[in-house]
């Protein structure tokens, strides 16, 4: 085997494995590994692909690594165990080939396993991440493999930065954000994981499981930050003028931000508002579908979805019809001729609400005069409904047709506006 080739040693004894005919030992100890590997990855992915109700979530993960990383890890251990044992009678070089290829899938699917576990598996950005990542490993595998690596890394080395008495370079900085991300990533994940068991907790507020999960997050990539960083020898001192310099953007282009943050734990905490209310705020009525830490989200009846920034919810009177109590009353008027018999006009209106399945048989619907008006008598019958979620246009509607129809069955006249005129000679 070729040793000391400055660029791409191991292709080039690959290339002279090739034209000798001992390379079909190689290939065919790769094919027979990556046969076992198929069949194991065929057998996890049998046997741990069902999920059960009762099932863990960090159970079901575990499933799911299995599957997503059986294929690339089985092989990669039986081509390290293959290796040294075919080395006594050929070279290997072809397998020696196969070790940081198979390393590098198996580091890809790792990530993206632990991605699409913190974050919704849907989410539109996951594919062109999955790529970006891809390209970025293939690279520094092909650069492994030309032997340019080392040459690119002194090349970054050089690029010398000085803060204090701190002394960085290129290589150092790239380092530092490959730890954290690396360590935010297992922070996301860990969160999911706490996020998942508060919102399974029984006996726990809503609102006071959404404020523990979100600042378990934030604690979790704050400490993730704070690990990741000395890690690769980088003083977190260096950090001070960064920390100025968002202190300085809070203050002037951020401050809208930070303040719909801060009234979003506000919202959390007060639980003055929490999901499945139905609120008005400036002329928007709908249920609280969610409620993050920047805006809330109203779901109208006719379907429209509203963001509403959580600083105005802190700072506006809202309209919380389902606070603490889902009830609410409603009423609808109608007006009758001067001649109606009026007990049995209210009668009738009491009768139209009371058959209606929404309304509520306590308190029972009741109705009254409301006035002696021009062209006739208003009448208005209230009733209480305990799901106004639904709308109220609908159980109008139907009361109004109930009346409507109990009205000509008695013969009551329903008026409207009349002028006479008189002319005079």
């Amino acid at each position: 085997m070729t040793t000391g080739n400055p660029l791409g040693g191991l292709l080039i004894d690959f290339w002279q494995d090739l034209q000798q005919p001992d390379v079909l030992w190689q290939m065919a100890v790769l094919g027979l590994c990556f046969g076992l590997a198929w069949l194991a990855s065929h057998f996890i992915g049998k046997h741990f692909s069902s999920r059960s109700v009762t099932e863990s979530s960090a159970r079901a993960f575990g499933k799911r690594g299995l599957r997503r990383l059986g294929l690339p890890v089985v092989m990669l251990v039986l081509v390290l165990a293959a290796r040294p044992l075919l080395a006594h009678w050929h070279h290997v070089n072809l397998l020696s080939l196969a070790i940081p290829l198979l390393s590098s899938l198996a580091v890809i699917r790792a990530v993206m396993l632990v991605v699409r576990q913190s974050f919704s598996a849907s989410a539109p950005w996951l594919a062109s991440f999955e790529r970006t990542l891809a390209l970025l490993v293939w690279s520094l595998v092909a650069l492994y493999l030309l032997g340019l690596l080392p040459e690119l890394i002194d090349l970054l080395e050089q690029v010398k930065f000085t803060h204090g008495k701190e002394k960085l370079n290129l290589w150092l900085i790239l380092q530092g954000i490959g730890a954290v991300f690396v360590t935010v990533l297992v922070a996301l994940w860990l969160g999911t994981a706490v996020e998942v068991r508060l919102m399974n907790a029984q006996g726990m507020d809503a609102n006071l499981r959404l404020v523990l999960s979100r600042l378990t997050r934030v604690l979790l990539i704050l400490l993730a930050v704070l690990i990741g960083l000395p890690l690769v020898g980088i003083d977190l001192t260096t950090l001070s003028v960064f920390g100025g310099a968002l202190g300085v953007g809070l203050g002037f282009g951020l401050q809208k931000i930070a303040a719909n943050y801060v009234s979003g734990f506000i919202i959390l905490l007060d639980r003055s508002i929490r999901i499945g209310n139905l609120i008005e705020v400036q002329a928007k009525r709908g249920v609280v579908t969610r409620i993050t830490t920047r805006y809330t989200l109203l779901r109208e009846q006719s379907g429209v979805e509203s963001i509403v920034p959580n600083e105005i919810l802190v700072g506006s009177v809202i309209t919380n019809e389902t606070l603490s109590d889902p009830r609410v009353r409603l009423a609808v008027q109608v007006q009758v001729a001067y001649g109606t018999d009026l007990e049995r006009a209210l009668a009738i209106l009491v009768d139209a609400a009371r058959v209606q399945a929404r309304v509520l048989a306590d308190p029972p619907p009741k109705s009254f005069v409301i006035a002696f008006a021009e062209s006739g008598i208003n009448l208005e019958t209230g009733f209480w409904i305990a799901d106004p979620e639904d709308g109220s246009m609908q159980i109008k509607s139907d009361i109004l047709m109930a009346i409507w129809k109990s009205f000509k069955a008695e013969g009551i006249e329903i008026p409207y506006p009349q002028r006479i005129v008189r002319m005079l000679a």
